[in-house]
Parts: C-alpha cells; structure tokens; sequence
C-alpha cells in the first residue's frame, strides 16, 4: 500500500500517523483479499479548523468532524448490505483525519489515540473501497468488517460495550 501523508497539524507527527494509517490501510486490504501493494491513498492529517472547512466544502456542514473520505470512483453495492464493487483504479482516493477531534473523541471514549486513529483510518478506507453506513444493513456490514480488521490488529471491537 502506497500511502502519501500530508502533515498539516504537528500533532500529527508526533502522533506517528504515517505508520497508523499504514498498518490500519494493509489490515482493511488484507481482510478484504486486496493486494495492497496495487493500491494507492492520499492522507491528510490536519487540525479541526481544516477539516471543519473541507466538512463544510464537500457536505455542507460547517463543523469539525473526525474523519472524511473521497473516493476516486464509486464503488458502492448495488443493494443495502452487499459488498461494493472491486476497485478498478489503483488510486483508491483521499482521506483526511483531524487530530483535536481525534484526540477529544478518544479521551471520551476512555479508549488509547493509537486505537482510536486506526479505527479511523480502517474506517476511512472502507469509505473509498464503497461500504457505508447510511442504510441499516449498509451499516451493520460496515461495523462487523471494521471490527473483524481491528480484532486482526489486536484492538478491541469500537462498537462494544
């Protein structure tokens, strides 16, 4: 997996998230039976400040929000629950994550940043390979694969209890 990483927030490199968002982009290709070596994904790491400009740009909401994607092409399925089309491009598309909201949501949820971040990122790549979670069985799809790629990282389940 070729993952190209812009640095916005400085946070971020200290963070180390160029080696989260590899390990957490080979674990979602290697679930999925994707060879990740073909693959390639752009990754902001910004602050709230940006991500809250691009969330307002691209979906109209004004706000901070920890994680959103663009995908190169769409993939989605064909019915609520099925598994997205393979990609055909060996650009998978772009990804940015925001570090205060990042931070604040792990500190929350009483769970480690690392943890965190990577669920994200797992989470980020699925949007561009064309699962979503707006449709119930989309979503419970979506969840089960997220969890199912962290169990292989040794992470726990993000939607546990």
């Amino acid at each position: 997996m070729t993952i190209d990483v812009v640095i916005e927030t400085p946070e971020w490199q200290t963070a180390g998230l160029e080696s989260l968002a590899e390990r957490a982009a080979d674990a979602t290709l290697a679930h999925l039976k994707l060879d990740g070596a073909a693959f390639e994904i752009c990754l902001l790491g910004c602050g709230d400040a940006r991500i809250a400009a691009l969330n307002a740009a691209f979906r109209e909401k004004p706000q901070a929000t920890n994680v959103l994607s663009w995908p190169s092409e769409e993939r989605g399925a064909d019915a609520p629950g099925g598994v997205p089309a393979a990609p055909g491009d060996v650009e998978l598309g772009d990804i940015a994550i925001a570090y205060q909201t990042c931070a604040r949501e792990a500190a929350e949820l009483a769970r480690p940043f690392d943890a965190h971040v990577t669920h994200l990122v797992v989470h980020g790549v699925l949007h561009l390979l064309g699962y979503d979670h707006i449709d119930g069985q989309d979503a419970a799809l979506m969840e089960g694969l997220e969890t199912e790629i962290l169990a292989t990282l040794g992470l726990p389940d993000p939607y546990g209890t």
